[in-house]
């Protein structure tokens, strides 16, 4: 079975929590020792960030680290080597996250036969237009038993909302806000009621809420309205500033707990 799909049949009544990085920052040979030491410290799966040079989706510090992979010489082909020196060291979900452009480049087959042999378990592409999914990814991606993971945001209607949980597994990633990425202190009554009206809907795949948690408040937000959360920015900008993704947990936690 998928490991996705492993996850959140196993979890019980457990909140999950994912985090995203940037593959080939801090350095270009850190992918491995991050994921290695996120799985150590209890994180339940990893997105792994492939640089690209217009992420329309991110915000800056998550622009600022794929700029700096990219200056380091992270390349798709060069990240799929770093995810197969470890795979066999690696038991949670990892999420490859990355732009239409360099995923077409690489060509569809070639990824998805590229994720499985590495150990990837699912892919989220956030310009991936939806007709263009059902009909040229989703079939070659069922092939490799690989997820590709669709995202909602607040704007996106329920109708849609239904045929995207209809036509996909693993799970929904529920964007807090329609904005770019980026810390929040809280989360408002707006997004709030978002939250409580997409847990209300029942939707068959469960939900990750991300984009903007950084502390207690946000976190509690998002995992009491959803299978879990997914913190990016934040875990981000402390691995930057350390250089060491166990301070940068550690400070992390620290954050999460105010």
């Amino acid at each position: 079975m998928n490991r996705i799909n492993q996850l959140f049949d196993n979890r019980g009544n457990r909140k999950l929590l994912s985090l995203y990085f940037c593959a080939g920052c801090p350095t270009l040979d850190s992918t491995g020792q991050v994921i290695l030491a996120l799985q150590r410290r209890g994180i339940d799966m990893i997105e792994v960030g492939i640089p690209f040079s217009d992420p329309l989706a991110d915000g800056p510090v998550i622009q600022d680290a794929g700029t700096k992979a990219l200056r380091n010489g992270m390349t798709l082909q060069r990240l799929f080597q770093q995810l197969s020196d470890i795979k066999q060291q690696v038991r949670i979900p990892l999420v490859l996250m990355g732009y239409l452009n360099v995923v077409m480049h690489y060509g569809i087959e070639n990824f998805c036969r590229q994720c499985v042999e590495s150990g990837v378990s699912g892919a989220i592409i956030p310009d991936l237009p939806f007709k263009d999914y059902l009909e040229t990814v989703k079939p070659v991606a069922d092939r490799y038993d690989l997820r590709i993971i669709m995202m909602i945001t607040p704007e996106t209607s329920e109708e849609r909302i239904r045929f995207i949980d209809q036509h996909t597994e693993g799970f929904v990633y529920m964007v807090s806000s329609a904005s770019i990425t980026g810390a929040q202190h809280n989360f408002d009554q707006q997004k709030l009621a978002y939250f409580q009206r997409i847990e209300a809907m029942a939707l068959r795949n469960p939900r990750m809420i991300g984009f903007g948690i950084s502390n207690r408040q946000t976190l509690e937000s998002a995992q009491s309205n959803a299978a879990g959360a997914i913190i990016g920015s934040k875990f981000v900008s402390l691995l930057n500033d350390t250089g060491d993704p166990d301070k940068a947990l550690d400070r992390l936690f620290d954050a999460l707990s105010k």
